[in-house]
């Protein structure tokens, strides 16, 4: 029986996988038959008889010290450290089926509301922005010419807004009155009174409530309102709730004049809010927060204009996108990753790392760096669906599979850019498939005006049972029609 070269031959992939194995465990397997080692060499030179005389010898101080101190030092440790936090659940809107709008009503709509130029130039944007026909947008985008006053912005916030905190205590059956952090977070839309004042008012909240709204920061200010939830929570006692509600207004993006950088928003974002409830509890707790990373570039001239809102030169009132956008995300997203990487890689991939940057240095500029393999530290990814480019930009950068990427492609589609809410869409997608298993980590990336680039880790330590029939809601209506093909969502 003869055997095949191919079958005698080690694939790359096993070596690699080998190379894991022994440097992320050399301390393990350097250590273990170090010890053994000391200790029969030990053995051999001393005697059984000698061996009990020594431990007779031992006074009652030196056990009592070496039990005491190790749990000294560890109990020192454990109270010094930043108390967990904890994610209890989350909440993603689903409009009515009323605020519905498809492409073809897009374009339509395009051609009452702008000249000629502008309305073909929104056709070819609405065909390759990889967004669906059940998208949401708020009934005052419906009308030609569109009606936004401040009024219908107003009713867009408390639309989505009051329907994802409804649903979400619903969920978790925690009442208002527990409620002792709140932080909501709109770039667009910033009202007086603050969106954070109009929860309270609509719940009724405590007097006592730390209440914080942040705005203009862009897609990426759903991690960061919670980092600043996260902070006030390690200052609050123990077993606190904070609630956090991402949202934006695109009423207030919508626009109608010349400029073809600015009409590039209009065809991106749509209706939608997040609203998630965290605590320093462990318990009915379904993720643990263990890293946040931010990157910021707005020192740079290039980076701050990328995302500007501005007026045209009739007046109009739009957010205008630079050409230079996903260079700039790209930048800032290797800015963003060196800080992450050095929290999350396994010590396998760091010395990769290492080893081409410094070949790299030596051998110059033909050397490529080696990009660290993500799939190593993470299960699952969820990349802020800013559009098509952005999510193909992130995916070549990090060398992920469509398998990946396939949440932010499917809810860009499906709920179009709803910006800083659309990281928990993406998440809601993974438990819709029933993707999430304990033990899994997640990592969550998001983009904003500035320009940020942001990063949550959450491990998940409880996968969702038969009994949680509302995991992944927002898709309940849509879930079987997914994935799609990449051609299918072009």
């Amino acid at each position: 029986m003869g055997v095949r070269l191919s079958d005698m031959l080690i694939s790359p992939s096993h070596l690699k996988h080998s190379f894991e194995i022994i440097v992320n465990n050399f301390l393990l397997l350097l250590a273990t038959p170090t010890m053994a080692l000391i200790l029969l060499r030990k053995a051999a030179q001393l005697g059984p008889d000698e061996i009990l005389s020594h431990l007779h010898g031992l006074r009652q101080v030196h056990a009592f010290l070496a039990v005491f101190l190790p749990f000294a030092f560890a109990t020192l440790y454990l109270m010094s450290r930043p108390r967990s936090v904890y994610l209890v659940d989350y909440s993603c809107c689903r409009p009515e089926s009323s605020c519905r709008v498809s492409m073809a009503s897009c374009t339509e709509n395009a051609r009452f509301s702008l000249d000629d130029g502008g309305h073909r130039f929104m056709a070819r944007m609405l065909k390759r922005s990889g967004l669906g026909d059940q998208t949401y947008a708020h009934p005052s985008l419906h009308y030609i010419p569109p009606h936004c006053y401040l009024g219908e912005c107003r009713d867009e916030a408390e639309q989505v807004i009051f329907a994802v905190v409804d649903d979400l205590f619903a969920k978790t059956g925690v009442s208002p009155e527990a409620i002792d952090i709140l932080v909501t977070n709109c770039t667009a839309f910033n009202p007086t009174p603050s969106l954070a004042d109009m929860v309270v008012n609509k719940y009724k909240l405590r007097a006592d409530i730390r209440s914080v709204h942040i705005s203009g920061m862009g897609c990426s200010a759903g991690v960061i309102s919670l980092e600043v939830a996260r902070n006030l929570l390690q200052a609050a006692p123990r077993g606190a709730h904070a609630l956090m509600v991402s949202t934006e207004n695109t009423s207030l993006i919508n626009y109608t004049g010349k400029n073809r950088a600015m009409l590039l928003p209009a065809a991106l974002f749509r209706m939608g809010a997040a609203a998630v409830l965290l605590s320093t509890s462990r318990s009915e707790s379904r993720f643990r927060l263990t890293h946040i990373v931010r990157t910021t570039t707005a020192a740079q001239d290039r980076a701050y204009r990328c995302a500007y809102q501005e007026e045209d030169d009739m007046g109009k009132m739009g957010v205008n996108l630079s050409k230079e956008l996903v260079a700039v995300a790209g930048d800032t997203l290797q800015a963003n990753i060196v800080g992450i990487g050095s929290l999350v890689l396994p010590p396998s991939e760091k010395l990769l790392f290492a080893l081409s940057f410094v070949a790299r240095k030596v051998l110059g500029k033909k050397i490529k760096l080696y990009v660290p393999d993500f799939r190593t530290a993470f299960q699952h990814f969820c990349i802020h669906c800013g559009g098509r480019a952005v999510i193909d930009a992130v995916q070549n950068s990090l060398r992920l599979s469509d398998e990946n990427v396939e949440p932010s492609r499917v809810t860009l589609h499906r709920f179009g850019n709803t910006s800083s809410s659309s990281l928990w869409y993406e998440l809601a997608y993974i438990e819709a498939k029933g993707r999430m298993r304990r033990g899994d980590q997640v990592w969550m990336i998001g983009f904003g005006s500035g320009f940020k680039c942001n990063s949550a880790v959450w491990q998940c330590i409880r996968s969702p049972g038969n009994g949680d029939t509302d995991i992944g809601t927002p898709w309940a209506d849509s879930i079987h029609m997914y994935p799609l093909k990449i051609s299918e969502v072009s």
